[in-house]
């Protein structure tokens, strides 16, 4: 009897990860699955927190999609090592501050290290040629086979009848008549191949799962790393960068805005590591001060705490302001005037 192969399969909790494991258990392969957390991923952490979402399900895709589809997953913590990735990116950034290729390069160079300790025989990725403008280009495929020592053990089952056969097709591990040739960036034939399947219910098909796509967050970033003149961040800060508004209205000082009740609540969790204000009189947000602000600067915040509240109209309102390590002070304050309101704050 031939021996089963295993394979590591990159499994992001997304359709085309998802389909590579399945093609893979239809021919005999022992699957185990693998998630690299940075950080910067997209779901469960906001849907947890805005009290809006409530009634939306909470779950964490990959390890749903591992339970679909009965395997294990191995969820691998790399925000530390990732940063280097994030910072210093060889193959430079996509259209945001996302690292893509770079990325891609790291996650299956430490799938690799997981395959040799774990005994597994190769590494399998739900890629497809075409897909994604900067690390599923056919040139830049090669690439991440090539700097992440991963070479001829890597697989992509969806789109490997485009790609020369690898060490695992030649071998025999795999019937490569029995894989795919998808390629760009539709996904008809993936949802075609997982009605066939019978799979009723994935992750939307071409949704994000990490901010560092999105615009707006980026933004936030880079603000985050001008303002303190260096590219470095904490687990806090690219969690804080996901919630509320964030107003720069001098370049010393940041403020971060609730925009809703469970905001409110998940900022109380920073309230000994940063200064914080809301009003007493009024319902209204808490803010977080990140930044060293004067008491001019926080009269000023807070007649923009005051402006986003049920007060904005009062002549005048009390702020409570508490700064880290002393008792809670009041200051009174008039709201600051629509017309007052700088569009130029807004991160």
């Amino acid at each position: 009897m031939s021996k089963q192969r295993k394979a590591a399969v990159l499994v992001s909790g997304g359709l085309d990860s998802m389909l590579a494991v399945r093609v893979l258990q239809e021919q005999g392969i022992h699957v185990e699955g693998i998630n690299f957390y940075t950080g910067f991923c997209v779901e469960g952490h906001t849907h947890a927190i805005r009290k809006k979402d409530q009634q939306k399900d909470k779950r964490n895709n990959a390890l749903w999609v591992a339970e679909q589809l009965g395997i294990k997953l191995h969820i691998v913590d790399i925000i530390e090592e990732y940063k280097e990735v994030l910072i210093n990116p060889k193959h430079g950034y996509g259209a945001n501050m996302n690292p893509c290729l770079d990325c891609k390069i790291f996650m299956v160079k430490k799938a690799v290290e997981w395959m040799v300790k774990k005994g597994f025989d190769f590494i399998a990725t739900g890629e497809v040629v075409g897909q994604r403008p900067m690390s599923q280009r056919k040139d830049t495929m090669p690439v991440v086979a090539n700097e992440s020592g991963a070479e001829e053990l890597l697989l992509r089952p969806l789109c490997a009848k485009n790609l020369p056969p690898s060490l695992p097709e030649r071998e025999g591990w795999v019937d490569r008549e029995s894989l795919y040739d998808f390629s760009g960036r539709t996904r008809k034939p993936q949802m075609a191949l997982a009605k066939e399947f019978g799979f009723e219910e994935y992750a939307t098909p071409a949704g994000g799962c990490c901010f560092l796509t999105d615009e707006r967050y980026s933004v936030k970033l880079v603000d985050l790393w001008n303002a303190r003149g260096s590219r470095d961040y904490e687990m806090d800060d690219i969690m804080l960068l996901k919630v509320g508004r964030h107003l720069r209205p001098a370049p010393h000082f940041k403020m971060i805005v609730s925009r809703e009740e469970g905001e409110n609540h998940f900022l109380q969790g920073y309230k000994n590591r940063y200064t914080t204000m809301y009003c007493s009189d009024f319902t209204g947000p808490l803010v977080l001060i990140d930044g060293s602000a004067s008491e001019e600067d926080l009269e000023l915040a807070g007649r923009i705490t005051a402006r986003f509240g049920k007060g904005k109209s009062a002549p005048e309102v009390t702020i409570v302001v508490r700064e880290p390590g002393a008792e809670p002070r009041e200051i009174k304050v008039a709201p600051l005037p629509p017309s007052q309101v700088d569009k130029g704050w807004y991160i």
